[in-house]
């Protein structure tokens, strides 16, 4: 039973990666599309929260801890979550922005309308 729990959040970070990428490549709206890619970022949320659990962990930040008494769960994982949600939260903005200078552009917001783009 122990083995389902250590591998249960690997396997949730790459069913909402399966999800995204499935939306993404089913989408008929760049809108649609962007929120996607947002839910593949979300995997890689969960992906550096499993990386970064340790069972009976404890934040490092005590000083009355003795090395090597418990546990510490490493805050670099941590500060890489947290860069990986401002990382994401930019890139979204980023592409809403460039959807919405398409819709302006060109009236439409369905990548197959849109003609002038074709290489």
């Amino acid at each position: 039973m122990s083995t389902l729990t250590s591998v249960l959040p690997y396997l949730v970070a790459v069913w909402i990666l399966l999800v995204g990428c499935y939306g993404i490549a089913t989408s008929r709206n760049l809108i649609h599309a962007v929120g996607c890619l947002a839910v593949c970022q979300c995997a890689t949320y969960v992906l550096l929260l499993a990386v970064g659990y340790r069972d009976g962990g404890t934040a490092p930040v005590f000083s009355d801890l003795k090395l090597g008494s418990r546990p510490l769960v490493d805050p670099v994982v941590q500060a890489l979550a947290l860069t990986d949600v401002v990382v994401g939260a930019t890139v979204t903005a980023v592409l809403l922005a460039l959807v919405l200078q398409i819709s302006k552009r060109h009236g439409t917001i369905d990548p197959d309308e849109l003609s002038e783009l074709r290489g």
